[in-house]
């Protein structure tokens, strides 16, 4: 079945969400609204720049309609949909996320902005962020101070983009994984411009990954950077010491993690290397990213990882 009729028919027995209300010092205005099923992955549809979206909200099992949440917002990979890469990923389970809402949305033609194959703008996509929060503040009880973006391949790259907008200013901290960074690249990076500096960033990569090349070059979609040199344009926008960043080596020199002091905050630009891992989200158990690289477990859990970091952030 194609992507189209599968959301097609998702869509035509769900309702297209309500207009967006505004966030309260107490809570998002969507606290003090109930609602069935938490616990279990639900679809939803919006409207924007006149065109119908699409998303898919887990909410905590036990979710209480007052209690303001964290949200974590997931970004799908290249010929995906939300739902995919929250199955990948394992994010909804309790052992990563049972206090926070997780939202998984779709893609224009199972992709995001910034490739040459992509369907939307990046203006539409962006547009598509700011109305995807602005429903789930109006529908959901949200701890807004506590917005987060995660994504894996084009997903990822995507995370980035909104990074360098001034949507990012509405989220807490970001962490692409193996991320296609095609709207931050030698020719265009000058054109990222975070809402505020420092604003917090971890990258898992790997460092066999045959899709998104850690010393960058041609990509599926466009001219990528180098995980290197991406991660030097970060430091430098997030002030960050790069004399005094740390790097710790583990699993027989297998993975490494990087840090840097940015602004003052110990830890707001991080970095993992996994040198023997292809192009999949990185998983102690077996995925489906990873059976489609043709390989196995990692030393690391990028769900645990991400997770870890983001409790570590609020939107200031």
């Amino acid at each position: 079945m194609k992507l189209s009729t599968f959301l097609s028919i998702l869509a035509a027995s769900t309702p297209v969400a309500a207009a967006p209300t505004a966030t309260t010092s107490a809570g998002s205005a969507g606290c003090g609204k109930s609602h069935l099923l938490p616990g279990i992955t639900q679809y939803r549809g919006l409207t924007s720049s006149g065109r119908g979206r699409n998303y898919f909200i887990h909410l905590p099992g036990n979710y209480s309609e007052d209690t303001p949440y964290p949200v974590v917002v997931g970004f799908h990979g290249s010929s995906s949909i939300g739902l995919f890469f929250e199955v990948d990923t394992g994010l909804s389970s309790d052992k990563f996320s049972a206090n926070k809402i997780m939202v998984y949305p779709n893609g224009v033609g199972g992709a995001w902005a910034g490739a040459n194959y992509s369907e939307a703008s990046v203006e539409e996509d962006l547009q598509f962020v700011s109305d995807l929060l602005d429903d789930i503040r109006g529908s959901y009880c949200v701890d807004d101070s506590r917005i987060y973006a995660t994504g894996m391949s084009i997903g990822g790259g995507f995370v980035n983009t909104i990074a360098c907008n001034d949507v990012g200013g509405q989220f807490a901290a970001f962490a692409p994984a193996s991320g296609s960074y095609y709207t931050d690249n030698d020719a265009a990076h000058g054109d990222c411009k975070p809402a505020r500096s420092p604003l917090p960033l971890l990258e898992v990569h790997g460092g066999n990954d045959g899709s998104v090349h850690y010393d960058g070059g041609e990509g599926e979609g466009g001219e990528e950077p180098s995980i290197p040199t991406w991660l030097g344009w970060w430091a430098q926008r997030n002030g960050c010491d790069d004399s005094a960043k740390k790097v710790e080596d583990s699993f027989d020199g297998d993975v490494h993690h990087t840090t840097w002091n940015c602004g003052g905050e110990d830890g707001a630009l991080q970095h993992w290397k996994v040198d023997d891992m292809g192009h999949c989200w990185a998983s102690t158990e077996i995925n489906f990213s990873q059976v489609a690289a043709g390989e196995g477990p990692t030393h690391i859990s990028a769900s645990q990882i991400i997770m870890e970091f983001f409790d570590k952030f609020t939107k200031p």
